[in-house]
């Protein structure tokens, strides 16, 4: 259990350096690799501690300032769920404006120098109408 853990998080994070590669920003050149006991990255082994912020549960003008508090924290990793319903009202219509606007809260967890953990459905377990309504 506890190596899948240690996969699942090397994961999320290879995810969340590609895709904010992919936003637009490009990242400080660094590996980010795993030796069997810790994740290595930039050659140093690291300790990641997370949490939750759900985007869409504010409004952007909060984003700054909850993810500078987490990382007063102690936090390295901001997870959110990506709420599909919320940007796919209707199949095939897209909807990504305002407090749905995940690059911007994607593109703000890594100005402050945070990591970022996409938790893609299809179902969301945060009080949330039928988890996938």
């Amino acid at each position: 259990m506890e190596m899948m853990m240690k996969l699942f998080l090397l994961l999320c994070i290879s995810f969340a350096l590609s895709f904010a590669a992919f936003a637009g920003k490009a990242l400080a050149a660094g590996d980010v690799t795993y030796d069997g006991r810790a994740l290595i990255i930039e050659g140093q082994h690291k300790i990641l501690f997370s949490g939750s912020i759900h985007y869409p549960r504010s409004i952007p003008e909060m984003w700054s300032s909850l993810i500078a508090k987490a990382k007063e924290g102690g936090l390295d990793v901001i997870q959110t769920y990506v709420f599909w319903n919320l940007h796919e009202p209707q199949q095939g219509q897209y909807d990504f404006r305002g407090r749905k606007d995940l690059v911007r809260f994607i593109k703000e967890i890594q100005a402050q120098g945070l990591y970022a953990c996409l938790r893609i459905g299809p179902f969301v377990e945060s009080e949330w109408s039928y988890g996938y309504d």
